[in-house]
């Protein structure tokens, strides 16, 4: 089998369609989970972005269609046919199976570059594959020109999007689909040692003291070079903690009420106070602390060990 221009547009029509629903369920599992934001400032920025997508997707989506089809759903479609030939079989049977097979493929390497987890990236990689796999299942079944690929592909993608955005409206309003609501620790469940990204350890003991190693903290004024790449001291030193589980000293409660904390206040010259929020889960609790611009914050995570 050879892949001409028209079985090409056809592939890549139907992998671009699903892509803004994808981008929608993304969206909203983004807004359902902790997105770390602190100032209003932050969701107006996040919803312009939204629009900007959104505005730039004409451009966008055919390059990303044209990409997931030349690296899972022609590679399999080739496949498949070989596979009907010396096996028998329905090619759309061998197109699905192998196109699933292919994904879960990537998500083997995906696991082995990046650390992606394997359980979540397979179902995922191997589902991303069936939809256009269908598609062209109905796409071909007449003689079509350009327009006559590219505008079914449109409607189908504006119908998936309005679907997902009705099925998330309901299953909010249904309460299948609550909103995110931090975890509510004790001092007794924040005490411990808390580890983030480049040897940062926070470490909480039961007598209210703490020892920090390499932890990012609110700079002193005027101790950071504005055109610096970390918007914070990184301190190690000793100090003290408490909770603040009202929330009532977090500096970016935005006269809206804040969320629960961590105040660390810290010995000698390096760093000053700094308010670590609760967030997570209770099961996987985090402190986090977004330092520098409000609207693109330099988020810093500490996970419990």
């Amino acid at each position: 089998m050879q892949w001409g221009n028209k079985q090409i547009n056809e592939a890549a029509a139907v992998c671009a369609a699903q892509f803004p629903a994808i981008g929608l369920i993304w969206w909203i599992r983004g807004q359902l989970g902790d997105d770390y934001a602190y100032a209003g400032a932050y969701g107006a920025f996040a919803l312009f972005a939204l629009a900007c997508l959104l505005a730039v997707a004409p451009l966008v989506l055919p390059v990303l269609g044209l990409l997931h089809a030349a690296v899972q759903v022609l590679p399999a479609e080739l496949l498949a046919h070989r596979a009907a030939r010396r096996a028998r079989g329905p090619v759309w049977a061998w197109h699905l199976g192998l196109t699933a097979a292919l994904g879960v493929a990537w998500a083997a390497l995906a696991l082995l570059l990046w650390d992606w987890p394997f359980s979540t990236t397979a179902p995922l990689f191997a589902a991303l594959g069936l939809f256009p796999v269908l598609g062209l299942g109905w796409l071909r079944r007449g003689a079509r020109g350009f327009w006559g690929i590219w505008l079914p592909a449109l409607f189908a993608s504006v119908g998936l999007f309005l679907l997902v955005f009705v099925g998330g409206v309901l299953a909010t309003v249904a309460g299948i689909v609550e909103e995110y609501e931090p975890p509510v620790l004790s001092a007794a469940q924040v005490t411990g040692v808390w580890r983030g990204d480049d040897g940062a350890v926070l470490s909480l003991g039961t007598g209210g003291r703490a020892e920090l190693t390499a932890l990012p903290a609110e700079p002193e004024p005027g101790s950071v070079d504005p055109n610096a790449e970390s918007p914070f001291a990184v301190c190690d030193a000793t100090g003290t903690w408490r909770l603040d589980d009202k929330g009532g000293h977090d500096p970016y409660a935005n006269g809206s009420g804040g969320r629960a904390g961590v105040v660390v206040r810290l010995d000698g010259d390096c760093g000053r106070e700094t308010y670590w929020r609760i967030g997570g889960t209770e099961s996987a609790p985090e402190l986090f602390v977004p330092f520098g611009d409000p609207d693109a914050p330099d988020v810093r995570i500490l996970i419990r060990d």
